[in-house]
């Protein structure tokens, strides 16, 4: 019956497990662990015989709901949570990658998942080759013998690049490796990477998932293969990057209106990119709704519409794009996105911080950049608080 629903319909009605109390509002189970009826039937759930709760480091109703109804809005067999974004990177790379693996990834990637890979994987011996997101070749030119994974975000962080996911599904195919897609500024809302041929999807849950920047989640999603013993999930109940039932209770409900709130958001942001593009002290804007977008026809094709992330470069450097901010009395100056506040941070020195200058601006991350997460304000009134600092910011 769910492949027959609609989106807003999943979000609501699926990943339901009632409790003898018949409530309407799912439960929150909060538990370390689960009694059993006897020992044979303890020893029938530890061994995979029997299934049902166990332990919350890796089995709880609550996160189940919530990987329930995820999976069901990104078409996808199965979904592992998680306690953060960067924990379900972790989890997704550990659980199906050995010493002596290669991963190819784009160079426009969130900071700390630079990090993660230059630095942490590399202590185990898995190494990254860097290329640029948009370029084909590159990615098949970096493919080695012990190529197992391609990781990508699109559209990117922070400069909205789109990488095209239908043909890197072919290429990693036929290397052999995992396509892994970072959906988290599109959320399933506007985007399937399953249906294009990604092997896997990830999410930083406390993104648009959660919407009210409350707590934080992550995902990851496929088929079942790939997720369940032999892989992530193997990985989750031994090491236990978990998501606790609250946090994941918390999404679940974000979840509900995650339709609502990203159209809401996408239709705010592409106002927001027409206003900044015609403004005399921006050099440019970084937004796939617009024509002026270099991949403006791709994301036509692979998204339903922007989405609320927008980046612009002001004129003037490091010095007016700090003006910007502190001129604001609306927005919050704060890194994390997707809230329904809107936010806006400077890349260069928050969250491709901690990368040199070479990967910064091999990213294209210049110091006059600024990254908005367009909120469900009235957008006159992100305007004018933008307007602020950006009318004397040169």
């Amino acid at each position: 019956m769910t492949d027959q629903l609609k989106p807003e319909t999943l979000a609501l009605r699926t990943g339901i497990h009632r409790s003898q109390f018949n409530e309407h509002s799912e439960a929150i189970y909060l538990t370390s662990s689960f009694v059993f009826d006897s020992a044979a039937q303890a020893a029938a759930r530890f061994s995979g015989e029997e299934s049902g709760n166990i332990y919350s480091r890796f089995t709880n109703p609550t996160v189940t709901a919530m990987e329930e109804r995820l999976a069901a809005l990104e078409g996808a067999e199965t979904c592992v949570a998680t306690a953060s974004g960067m924990s379900a990177i972790l989890a997704c790379v550990m659980g199906l990658l050995s010493a002596g693996d290669h991963i190819i990834a784009s160079q426009s990637l969130f900071g700390a998942t630079v990090n993660l890979f230059n630095t942490i994987l590399k202590k185990f011996n898995i190494e990254t080759t860097f290329v640029p997101a948009t370029d084909i070749h590159s990615w098949e030119d970096a493919i080695r013998p012990n190529t197992r994974m391609f990781f990508l975000e699109t559209p990117s962080n922070p400069l909205t690049e789109i990488s095209d996911i239908a043909a890197l599904a072919q290429i990693s195919r036929k290397a052999g490796a995992f396509l892994v897609v970072d959906n988290c500024f599109c959320t399933p809302i506007l985007q399937k990477p399953l249906e294009l041929g990604a092997d896997i999807v990830i999410h930083s849950a406390t993104k648009y998932l959660d919407g009210q920047g409350r707590v934080l989640g992550g995902a990851i999603l496929g088929n079942r293969d790939l997720m369940m013993e032999g892989g992530v999930y193997g990985f989750l109940r031994t090491a236990g990057p978990t998501l606790s039932a609250f946090n994941a209770w918390i999404i679940l409900k974000g979840l509900e209106t995650l339709k609502v709130r990203v159209e809401a958001h996408s239709k705010n942001a592409l106002h927001i990119a027409q206003w900044l593009e015609s403004h005399p002290n921006v050099n440019r804007v970084f937004y796939p709704g617009l024509l002026s977008h270099p991949q403006f026809e791709l994301a036509g094709r692979q998204q339903i519409s922007g989405g609320g992330i927008v980046t612009f470069e002001v004129k003037g450097g490091r010095d007016a794009a700090w003006r910007v901010i502190d001129e604001t009395r609306l927005v919050s100056i704060t890194a994390n996105l997707g809230d329904a506040k809107t936010t806006l941070t400077h890349p260069a020195t928050t969250t491709h911080g901690r990368i040199n200058q070479e990967a910064r601006d091999a990213a294209g991350i210049s110091d006059g950049l600024l990254r908005i997460a367009v909120g469900l304000e009235a957008v006159e009134d992100i305007q004018s608080d933008l307007s602020r600092g950006l009318d004397k910011s040169h």
